[in-house]
């Protein structure tokens, strides 16, 4: 999910400060300020949003008034929701918001088989025969007290496939790294049944503030989730339309997920610093399904090309080629789909959500190879704008640099040195965002966060955008390129 802006070359739409603070935040970076010496000289992007869509809102970051909220759903809201979820999807014809402007088209979900190894799906619907459904309760482990996790979709590697499947060294291989497979495939177990449940309930008219938080608290909930060893890898992305990555609503942010809108929920759930990074995307309006298709197809060429000793280039150009095979037509208007250029998937290593390397999804000439044993997320952008993003909007995730420890040294303000000792004790090199420093009770952190990112200590990951009034949709899975195959280790029936 997160992607090394240095390594993007991502150019700024505006001046973007390190830290963006929203005008609601004013009054209390000015109460902050009387206590600490020095000045602060925010500054937020600014711009009119171009409205493709009649009831199209703005987000609450760019000053536009959003939708009325509703109150957070209850359980028997969700379980009402996932009961009729017919309904919920649009069985009865209702008059639209956008697209075509008339009727809704009739939008019966289709049900897709994701070709796993893995899933076994009862009667009532849940992923496991002893979970709870519609809403899972049972910790992953206490369903597995073997530990005998799901392998995840195994494929054959591109090249020498089947002499790697059947050597006899390649296995014994494979024997040194049991608890490293079996934590990620634990984590891709809660990966899958947090976002089946979230399926059976999101719908228009929620806060995107109520999506994440109720997402967040059943992954920590199946994921029993214990300090740095087991938890969430980075924060919940749920970017909409022309964002394509890196936005989650800052506490006091009142967005409403629309009919019309493209939301992409990426999260990542980590066992042992083993990280599992899975994305989707969620469209209520049907003229929205040949975007969403094309990405997934090209995520899908992605994973199949995807291999030991296969050169990134050659990934790039084959991710590509599907993606820019499809288009889309929206109000009477085709738009080809286009690869974002500027946005990549990448390595993963052990509590390291961007491990060096990156994996294009247009071609270029990184001639470097994949290799035995590595993990990458296999991540595809498609956009009916540019096709490039530049950072824009207010900052919500962070991420302490790994190579400051010469800052660290240095620092000397107070309270930034306090809100960085609880961000190493609490998130280590994981990714985090302002909402959770709120949670954990470090709500005055405006001031000391600035300073900490002024230091080169923190890195702020700005939301990534497209054109304003473009589209994007995004799908990810999470492969491992073991001795033997490939494992598709996020895999599920629903992609």
């Amino acid at each position: 999910f997160f992607f090394d802006i240095e390594a993007m070359t991502v150019e700024k739409d505006e001046v973007v400060e390190n830290v963006d603070i929203g005008k609601e935040e004013e009054e209390e970076l000015k109460a902050e300020e009387d206590e600490e010496e020095g000045t602060v000289d925010p500054q937020s992007p600014t711009g009119s949003k171009k409205k493709k869509k009649k009831k199209k809102k703005k987000p609450a970051a760019d000053g536009g008034e959003p939708a009325t909220p509703t109150d957070k759903p209850t359980g028997d809201d969700l379980q009402e929701s996932a009961q009729n979820g017919e309904e919920e999807n649009g069985e009865d014809e209702e008059e639209g918001e956008g697209g075509e402007g008339g009727k809704k088209k009739k939008n019966k979900k289709k049900k897709k088989k994701g070709g796993g190894a893995s899933n076994d799906i009862n009667n009532s619907g849940a992923l496991h025969p002893k979970q709870t459904y519609p809403e899972p309760t049972i910790p992953i482990t206490k369903l597995f007290p073997k530990g005998d996790y799901h392998e995840g979709e195994i494929q054959l590697q591109p090249i020498d496939g089947d002499t790697r499947m059947k050597c006899a060294e390649a296995k014994q291989r494979e024997k040194i790294h049991t608890a490293q497979y079996s934590d990620l495939r634990l984590a891709a177990e809660v990966h899958r049944e947090v976002r089946a449940w979230v399926n059976s309930w999101i719908r228009p008219g929620l806060k995107m503030i109520d999506i994440t938080d109720m997402l967040e608290g059943k992954l920590e909930q199946l994921i029993e989730k214990n300090g740095l060893k087991t938890g969430q890898a980075f924060p919940t992305g749920c970017s909409l339309n022309y964002v394509a990555a890196h936005w989650t609503p800052n506490s006091g942010d009142n967005t409403v997920l629309q009919y019309d809108d493209v939301c992409k929920l990426d999260f990542g759930t980590q066992v042992n610093g083993h990280i599992i990074d899975c994305a989707w995307t969620v469209a209520f309006n049907p003229v929205y399904d040949p975007l969403k298709e094309s990405v997934q197809a090209a995520t899908d060429t992605g994973i199949k090309e995807a291999g030991i000793d296969v050169r990134l280039c050659d990934i790039g150009a084959a991710i590509q080629e599907t993606m820019e095979a499809h288009e889309v037509e929206l109000n009477g208007k085709v738009y080809p789909v286009k690869s974002v250029r500027n946005l990549n998937g990448h390595l993963i290593g052990s509590y390291q959500i961007h491990a060096g390397k990156s994996v294009p999804i247009v071609k270029n000439s990184d001639t470097a190879k994949m290799e035995e044993g590595e993990l990458y997320a296999i991540e595809t952008f498609g956009s009916t704008g540019k096709g490039y993003v530049r950072e824009n909007l207010e900052c919500s995730h962070y991420m302490v640099n790994r190579d400051a420890t010469a800052s660290i040294s240095s620092l000397r303000n107070s309270k930034a040195k306090s809100l960085l000792h609880f961000i190493l004790k609490t998130y280590d090199t994981l990714a985090w965002c302002r909402k959770w420093l709120d949670k954990a009770g470090e709500t005055k952190h405006l001031l000391a966060l600035k300073n900490l990112v002024d230091n080169g200590i923190v890195e702020p990951y700005p939301p990534l955008c497209d054109n304003r009034g473009s589209y994007v949709a995004q799908y990810e899975h999470t492969i491992l390129l073991r001795p033997t195959c490939k494992e598709v280790l996020s895999r599920g029936d629903d992609f």
